[in-house]
């Protein structure tokens, strides 16, 4: 596998040895002093180039990066539209295991290359159109402390889409079921969890895209129960994982709003534990 020195100079002597490429800047983890760093890391790249069309009609050049064991062009794709912000991405995972994101930017969109992300560093500007950016830093990305709104909006999605995961198991609708679930109630409980370690660490640092660093925070309890939570096997599979997550997600609202001072419908959560319940004893008196 090609050494991170590696990739970078075949990245900047790509841009350098073509005089359509004006600048070179770098986003993402990589710029990020606080990510672990690994092989998986993408290489995140912008190229602001005075036109995008000529790299689109010949795409020989991007032969330069090395031999590819897949590709993905959204603003290619059908089934997936892309933004038409104007850019143009190759998303590119090479063979040796290396994988580079690479975005052509339009010259006319070089004061805002890095789309106002300030994970972001400029690794090379030729024609001198970039404007000078801070140091980078992860701050857009840190847990926000709620206010008492949005925890209450939490708690009312949490609740609410937990009956449609009852209604879905009393139809024998597993994927429906399982989804609402997965996507939505569990989303909420770990948006709480991510609230709760703020609340206990400190509203500056962040856990992560899709909260891949929040079980480095929680007890061993916690990660034991969002495990379990994670079988949708079955019917049967998905009750238990429902029955856990609204034990657990009330159990956590009471803590979180006696220590933020917010309120809580403690009534609430009482009643939908209740209702899914009696749908599920219901179920077994069949």
């Amino acid at each position: 596998m090609r050494t991170e020195q590696e990739m970078y100079r075949l990245i900047l002597d790509g841009a350098k040895n073509d005089s359509r490429v004006l600048a070179v800047g770098l986003n993402g983890s990589r710029t990020n002093q606080r990510a672990p760093k690994d092989s998986f890391q993408d290489f995140d790249v912008v190229y602001v180039v005075e036109e995008i069309a000529p790299f689109i009609d010949d795409q020989k050049w991007l032969d330069l990066f090395g031999e590819r064991l897949i590709m993905q062009i959204p603003e290619a794709m059908t089934l997936f539209p892309p933004t038409g912000s104007g850019r143009f991405t190759y998303l590119m995972l090479f063979e040796d295991g290396n994988r580079i994101d690479l975005t052509l930017c339009p010259k006319e969109q070089a004061c805002d290359w890095n789309e106002r992300d300030r994970l972001a560093e400029i690794l090379l500007d030729k024609a001198g159109i970039l404007p000078t950016l801070p140091t980078a830093t992860d701050e857009d990305y840190w847990i926000k402390k709620p206010t008492q709104e949005e925890f209450s909006d939490c708690c009312n999605e949490f609740w609410w889409v937990s009956t449609y995961v009852v209604k879905g198991l009393c139809r024998n609708e597993l994927f429906y079921a399982a989804d609402h679930l997965y996507e939505h109630c569990r989303k909420e409980l770990l948006r709480l969890f991510s609230w709760q370690v703020g609340g206990d660490n400190g509203f500056d640092f962040s856990v992560g895209k899709n909260y891949k660093y929040l079980p480095l925070y929680l007890t061993a309890e916690q990660n034991k129960c969002l495990m379990k939570t994670m079988d949708l096997s079955s019917v049967e599979a998905v009750w238990a994982a429902l029955i856990l997550l609204q034990k657990e997600f009330d159990g956590l609202a009471r803590t979180f709003s006696k220590k933020c001072g917010f309120t809580y419908d403690d009534a609430l959560g009482e009643k939908m534990i209740t209702y899914t319940k009696k749908h599920r004893f219901a179920l077994e008196e069949l």
